[in-house]
């Protein structure tokens, strides 16, 4: 069965798909540097849905001898990906923009270009609203990252839709590069946010500090658990790892500590049911927070203990 995720792929590259059929038509017959910026966007949203479709689709495989984590990591891979080639779209659509204003092309089949982009704005946005959907029921950074790239899409095909009724009005040609140019710089700064979410991801950062902050609660407050420390945690997208040491009793046996770390294990899990987590206790007899500290940084006991 189709996941979810994999469902909002095909749905949205078929969608971007027909739209590039569409617009780049009339973009090249009418000349309109708004609505080839548009066409050309469609098209990247297209491939850019389809190799998103595999990448869910290997992240979802499960752990095996070789990738004992899995492959939750494919989806920040490709949520870098497509930051980049929405970065280069939106370079192309500036370089265009300037070519029409040096040039002084002129803009041609304007009422076609008008009813192309209402049908555009009207399927990209519940296209938009669909996926939003989807992301917030599996939290999927790939999800996210389409979502966000058509959200952009609307504003741009609005700001297209508003060109070309200005140069319907004044008959200024000029107009209709200077809103390309617009959303040329609109869709490379969108994909910043896309990349930057896709390289910390890559980078090991921590889960937020809101649910960090609860599982320090989750700890401090077992009656058993005398401390913790050395907490940490990290997300692949689809699985949170935590990590972490409690103090307990010196005496304590190990069913006592492996029930409490049961206990600890399924109130974390219960943060985000969305997720999978991948949970992963230490026991101590005593805190030796500061020689896990000298062991990591690679110092002397006494320089961390200063």
């Amino acid at each position: 069965m189709m996941s979810p995720q994999k469902r909002a792929t095909v749905i949205s590259s078929s969608v971007a798909v027909f739209l590039v059929l569409i617009k780049l038509t009339i973009g090249i017959a009418s000349g309109s540097v708004a609505v080839l910026a548009s066409a050309i966007d469609s098209l990247l949203d297209s491939a850019v849905s389809v190799f998103n479709f595999f990448a869910i689709k290997k992240s979802e495989e499960h752990p095996d001898e070789i990738y004992q984590y899995g492959k939750g990591k494919i989806q920040a891979i490709a949520a870098v990906i497509e930051g980049t080639v929405i970065t280069v779209s939106g370079l192309y659509i500036i370089y265009e923009a300037v070519k029409k204003v040096l040039h002084e092309t002129k803009t041609t089949l304007l009422t076609p270009s008008v009813i192309a982009m209402v049908f555009s704005i009207l399927a990209t946005y519940f296209l938009v609203r669909y996926l939003l959907k989807i992301a917030k029921e599996t939290d999927s950074v790939v999800i996210k990252a389409d979502a966000l790239h058509y959200q952009t899409d609307l504003w741009s095909n609005a700001a297209v839709l508003i060109a070309l009724g200005l140069v319907y009005v004044t008959g200024l040609d000029s107009i209709d590069a200077l809103f390309g140019l617009g959303i040329g710089v609109y869709i490379i700064y969108s994909a910043y946010g896309i990349i930057k979410e896709g390289i910390e991801m890559l980078l090991d950062r921590a889960l937020d500090s809101d649910t960090v902050a609860k599982i320090g609660e989750i700890l401090s407050k077992h009656p058993e658990i005398t401390s913790y420390h050395w907490l940490r945690t990290r997300t692949d997208g689809s699985t949170n790892f935590v990590e972490f040491h409690m103090v307990l009793r010196p005496n304590m046996l190990l069913l006592e500590a492996h029930r409490i770390a049961d206990q600890v294990e399924e109130k974390i899990m219960e943060l985000d049911k969305t997720k999978k987590w991948m949970i992963t206790p230490h026991f101590d007899p005593y805190d030796d927070e500061e020689m896990n500290v000298a062991l990591l940084y690679g110092k002397p006991l006494m320089e961390v203990q200063k």
